[in-house]
């Protein structure tokens, strides 16, 4: 019997042809435009053209210290507003040439515009530029640890919008062990079981009962919301010095390296699980994409049954993953009460594991680029605070919606479309 194979069609083959038959997207270049555009008009135009920007290096406690940057306001944002331009005029060549702009040059581009903002903020004003940059890592770094969360359990088939349960119950397991022990290397072990804690309920109801994803995920979270609130005012309120006075994380400063102004307290003075984000996320960089566990994450979580075909266990692959996401989120949660505020209160992560989510889809599922949208989160919640230290002429209001539109864009695909993994979400029922 003789087989015939039809040949394949341009479009199907990934060829030349196939590219030149591609849709254009312009999402991606219009809003470059539109915030170069603003750059131009709001950050440059509007500037009176005597005015200083003083960009300060300065940080406590060093020996030496860089003096100001001063910088002409409106002539340096028109500057950057014209590199912008210049960027979006690339991205709108690039589109109509159908090919991807570099992720590099959308970051160049989001540098170049927080750089634009900062000066237009700190017109006439005086910027701390190193308290700026350690405000935004600290921040951040939560954020970090819930987006890599997300990153290992929706790689491999499961989404988890629990990370904010996750993170509020690391947050809450951390802050009463370390009051009852004095220890915060306790605080911070008892955060991480807290984690697969919840995550063995998101696991068992996901993978083994096969209940839709989302929906067990937001329950989890009030859930975990609804727990705390009662433990705290029945415990912790009545009683704050036994169980709501956490030893907080011990901040190591490197040797030599700290001194640095503004690479040394940003880089090299910072808590232990700072130093741990510092590690995770090269760490999971190289797992994800270079490892026998990475491969078959991903192989799970693109077509889990050909990974069942050549003999991967599918669900114990998932059950694995969920739980070490809970682990990771859990330990992040511990920030907040460990690492910056140093006790617990009613809802202290504040929907952060939803800005998490956000920052994962905003990083395409990939390590360092969810990395990258998580600090951008964290600038954009910084720079409110920075607004109001420096008298900036902005409304309040308009300042505290920075991080959600921020958000708003990431979701709806400011750098294009995020795909996520193609079983991400979708039960695997055994045949």
């Amino acid at each position: 019997m003789t087989t015939t194979v039809a040949p394949k069609s341009p479009a199907a083959s990934g060829s030349p042809e196939n590219d030149a038959l591609a849709p254009r997207k312009w999402k991606t270049p219009i809003l470059l435009a539109v915030f170069a555009l603003l750059s131009l008009v709001a950050f440059s135009l509007q500037v009176d053209s005597g005015a200083l920007t003083s960009i300060d290096f300065r940080s406590r406690g060093l020996a030496f210290d860089m003096e100001p940057l001063i910088l002409p306001s409106m002539v340096t944002n028109l500057v950057l507003s014209i590199v912008m331009l210049a960027i979006a005029a690339f991205s709108f060549k690039r589109t109509a040439d159908r090919k991807a702009l570099p992720m590099w040059l959308l970051a160049i581009f989001a540098v170049l515009w927080a750089v634009a903002l900062i000066v237009w903020v700190g017109a006439g004003h005086n910027v701390p530029l190193t308290w700026l940059l350690t405000g935004t890592l600290a921040i951040s770094t939560p954020l970090v640890f819930g987006s890599m969360a997300g990153l290992v359990s929706e790689r491999v088939g499961v989404v988890n919008i629990a990370i904010e349960g996750q993170l509020l119950a690391g947050a809450f397991a951390g802050a009463l062990v370390s009051s009852m022990t004095g220890s915060w290397i306790a605080g911070i072990l008892a955060a991480l079981v807290a984690g697969v804690i919840v995550s063995t309920i998101l696991a068992l109801f996901s993978i083994t009962y096969w209940v839709e994803q989302v929906v067990v995920g937001v329950v989890i979270n009030m859930i975990v919301i609804g727990l705390t609130n009662y433990l705290y005012s029945g415990l912790m309120a009545s009683d704050r010095a036994q169980y709501n006075t956490p030893t907080t994380f011990p901040v190591w400063k490197i040797p030599f390296l700290s001194e640095i102004p503004v690479i040394g307290p940003l880089l090299f003075s910072n808590t232990v699980l700072t130093y741990l984000m510092f590690l995770l996320v090269p760490l999971l960089t190289w797992a994800v994409f270079n490892s026998k566990w990475g491969l078959r994450m991903r192989s799970v979580g693109e077509h889990p049954k050909a990974a069942d075909t050549l003999g991967i266990n599918v669900n114990g692959t998932r059950w694995f993953n969920v739980l070490l996401s809970g682990a990771i989120a859990g330990v992040g949660g511990s920030f907040y009460t460990l690492g910056s505020v140093g006790a617990f209160n009613q809802e202290i992560t504040s929907g952060q594991g939803y800005i998490a989510l956000a920052a994962l889809i905003f990083g395409r599922w990939h390590p360092i680029y969810a990395t990258c949208a998580a600090l951008l989160f964290g600038f954009a919640s910084n720079f409110r605070t920075l607004a109001t230290q420096v008298g900036a002429n902005v409304p309040d209001e308009l300042l505290s919606m920075v991080p959600y539109v921020v958000t708003v864009f990431a979701v709806i695909g400011f750098v294009g479309q995020s795909r996520a993994p193609a079983a991400s979400g979708v039960p695997y029922v055994k045949q």
